[in-house]
């Protein structure tokens, strides 16, 4: 729902150190009527200035009218409970094992975080929307695999909410949690979460902010745009591997099902979603056909 802004109204509230103002009400236009959903997650999501600059890029863009659908994670704040309360975590592939205890946990951690982001958003004068299991449920999951508990697959996203969300100029706030058989609440993987709803809703864009500037090729150096198959390729030569092959099996399987590109970017950078979508040169690694 993109809506004409002024170059004047945008000095407003144009922060320093983001790309040229000039270029911003190009970049307003190819977006206007495209959805951007960005994936807020990882380590990043301790750190309170980097909050901070995640929700005022948010709130800008919101301001330039763009479509934007946040979904965020929360291993590290879960964790961090899980800790609290000692409660040892098992972990097979990299997926936590969920309980029936640890999952009212990770519920509560993330429903929390949910409201935070809402809540900041509102301060900055956005209006944002709760998307989880106890409001607005969207995700429906079969379980992933016995062993890993209450971990599921999303297997049906209810879209029609969020584009009436988007259509009141509200941004959606989305919890990595979904419903499986009985009202069952289950855990998802941050990525495969966004992935689902970036392709159901066939957007422009899925950005997903890390702690690593973006993918790197054998000499270590960042790469600005890669193709699905060479990416494949990385994994194949163990270019990229440990915690990143789940991750690019995610952008691949996005960009192969609709999605036009997915960004991995440096969330700890001050403004890199803003250097992303308003400048040429964009912020970390573009994949797309």
């Amino acid at each position: 729902m993109s809506q004409n802004i002024s170059l004047e109204e945008i000095k407003e509230f144009w922060p320093k150190g983001a790309p040229d103002i000039n270029n911003v009400q190009k970049y307003v236009s190819k977006y206007k009527n495209e959805k951007i959903v960005i994936k807020y997650g990882g380590n990043v999501l301790i750190d309170r200035d980097v909050f901070d600059n995640f929700i005022l890029d948010i709130n800008i863009l919101n301001r330039l009218g763009l479509s934007v659908i946040i979904v965020h994670g929360g291993g590290p704040r879960i964790k961090r409970e899980l800790e609290k309360k000692k409660i040892e975590s098992k972990f097979i592939d990299g997926l936590r094992v969920t309980d029936e205890n640890i999952i009212n946990i990770v519920e509560e951690v993330l429903i929390n975080f949910n409201n935070d982001i809402v809540s900041n958003l509102k301060e900055q004068g956005s209006k944002a929307v709760s998307f989880h299991t106890k409001e607005n449920n969207i995700i429906e999951v079969t379980p992933e695999r016995e062993e890993l508990g209450y971990v599921g697959i999303p297997n049906k996203i209810n879209s029609e909410l969020i584009e009436n969300s988007i259509n009141q100029n509200q941004i959606p706030i989305v919890a990595p949690l979904g419903l499986g058989a009985n009202q069952q609440t289950y855990n998802i993987n941050g990525d495969t979460a966004a992935s689902a709803i970036a392709k159901k809703l066939k957007s422009r864009r899925l950005l997903l902010m890390t702690n690593v500037e973006g993918v790197y090729d054998d000499q270590k150096k960042l790469i600005s745009e890669i193709k699905p198959l060479d990416l494949e390729n990385l994994i194949k030569w163990k270019v990229v591997k440990g915690g990143m092959i789940p991750k690019i099996q995610n952008c691949v399987d996005a960009v192969e099902n609709g999605v036009r590109g997915v960004v991995i970017l440096d969330g700890r950078k001050p403004h890199s979603i803003l250097h992303e979508i308003f400048s040429d040169q964009g912020s970390g690694t573009l994949i797309r056909k």
